[in-house]
This record gives C-alpha cells, sequence and structure tokens, in this order.
C-alpha cells in the first residue's frame, strides 16, 4: 500500500454533500492518473479523506464512482484497489477504440462545419490545458465523445462511454512518453477536425486511425520524468 500525499485541503464547511463528492471525486481521478501505470495500488477511505480534507462519506461515494466505471475495485476491509494497467489492457481498449471511432467518423462527417466548430472550440480548450495532465486528457475525451455523439448511434455511444472510462491512467501514461506528445495530439485533433469539416468520411476515419496508432505507439514507450517536458 502506498501512502497517499495531501496535496491540497478542500474545507468542506457550509459544503452540499453532492459538491464534496464532486471535489473527493476530481481530486481521486487526478491522483490516480499520476499512478505508475504497471503498480496496483491500494487506497482507504482514511487517507483519502485526509488528503481531501472531507469526511469518509463523499470519500466512499466517490470510490464508488469510480468502481462504476472500471476504475477501480472496492475490496472489504482492504480498501480501494486500483489494478495496473497491463499490455493486454491496452491492446484491448485501442482495438475496440479503433472500431468504434472510425465508424462513428465516417457517420458523423455529413454534419460538416456544425461539427467541426464543436471540436475547434474543444481542441482550443485542450491548447490551454497542457500543463494540466487530467483537465487536458478530459478535454481530449470530450473530443472524441463529440464525434461518437455525432454518429447518432446510443448503443455505440454507452460502449464507448465504458471504453473510455478505463483510460484514465493510460491517457496521462501516453501523455508522459514524449516532449512532443501533446502538440502532436492536438495536431492529429486538427487533423480529424479539417477532414471532418470537408464532409469526407474516409479521409476522416484514416485521420482517426492515425491518431490512435500514434497513441498506441506512446502508450508502449517508457515514460518521461516530469509530465510533458523532457528530462534536464
Amino acid at each position: 500500500m502506498t501512502k497517499v500525499e495531501r496535496s491540497q485541503s478542500f474545507p468542506s464547511t457550509g459544503r452540499r454533500a453532492e459538491a464534496a463528492q464532486d471535489v473527493v471525486f476530481r481530486w481521486l481521478k487526478q491522483h490516480i492518473a499520476t499512478l505508475p501505470r504497471r503498480d496496483g495500488v491500494f487506497l482507504t477511505e482514511a487517507e483519502v479523506s485526509q488528503a481531501t480534507g472531507t469526511s469518509r462519506t463523499p470519500v466512499r461515494e466517490a470510490l464508488l464512482r469510480l468502481e462504476a466505471d472500471g476504475v477501480l475495485q472496492i475490496v472489504p476491509k482492504k480498501g480501494a484497489y486500483v489494478p495496473p494497467v497491463t499490455e493486454a489492457d491496452i491492446d484491448a481498449v485501442m482495438q475496440a477504440r479503433g472500431l468504434v471511432e472510425e465508424w462513428c467518423a465516417r457517420r458523423a462527417a455529413g454534419l460538416g462545419a456544425a461539427l467541426a466548430e464543436q471540436l475547434d472550440e474543444l481542441v482550443a480548450r485542450q491548447a490551454a490545458q497542457k500543463d494540466d495532465p487530467v483537465a487536458f486528457i478530459e478535454s481530449d475525451r470530450e473530443f472524441h465523445r463529440a464525434i461518437v455523439s455525432a454518429a447518432g448511434n446510443p448503443v455505440l455511444a454507452g460502449f464507448y462511454e465504458s471504453l473510455r472510462d478505463r483510460q484514465l491512467r493510460m491517457g496521462a501514461y501516453a501523455l508522459t512518453t514524449s516532449g512532443r506528445r501533446i502538440d502532436e495530439v492536438l495536431a492529429e485533433h486538427a487533423a480529424i477536425v479539417a477532414a471532418l469539416r470537408m464532409r469526407d468520411g474516409e479521409r476522416a476515419a484514416e485521420a482517426v486511425a492515425r491518431h490512435l496508432e500514434t497513441t498506441l505507439a506512446a502508450l508502449r514507450l517508457p515514460a518521461m520524468p516530469k509530465w510533458g517536458r523532457p528530462p534536464s
């Protein structure tokens, strides 16, 4: 079991239970994103409560939410287990993403400029979040979710959501493998948007495929010492 560091305090005076739970949920996602990919880690309610400055109730609720998302598993009398991310996990998730996202890009291309404008805003938001890995990944998630949603298949959208929830640590890890990866992601997203703006479904699917291929390659590289920056 590793010790959970107290990175910041969240006073609970006057806060509604829902808001406190959201604060803990956000803190846990950020903390889990920074955990070594190949390590399994136990988190306890007491540790998380101390680190976030909240009571155990919102901690417990936040852990249950993350368990439902497939991020961790609650083990009675031991805590919440965050499993390692294996090579098999990575391959399975990326293969599934390719099947869903390429099909959805072809379907969504018919929306043209309307979808492209929405995605432009998300790319701009990502560009402003280069120093915040969790925020950057959340915007990345919104970008890909928007394309899947635009395809208009709610069954695929629901399945895709379960895939994206499993990628918290994968996404953070991929961004740490190269000092250039953040800018590469932004450029790859821009290429997808350009194809969608032209209503070219095949080109959009190809741009998505290239983006996922480079992401998979990044996931197989060793991480750099610092988030988003080359070693000094």
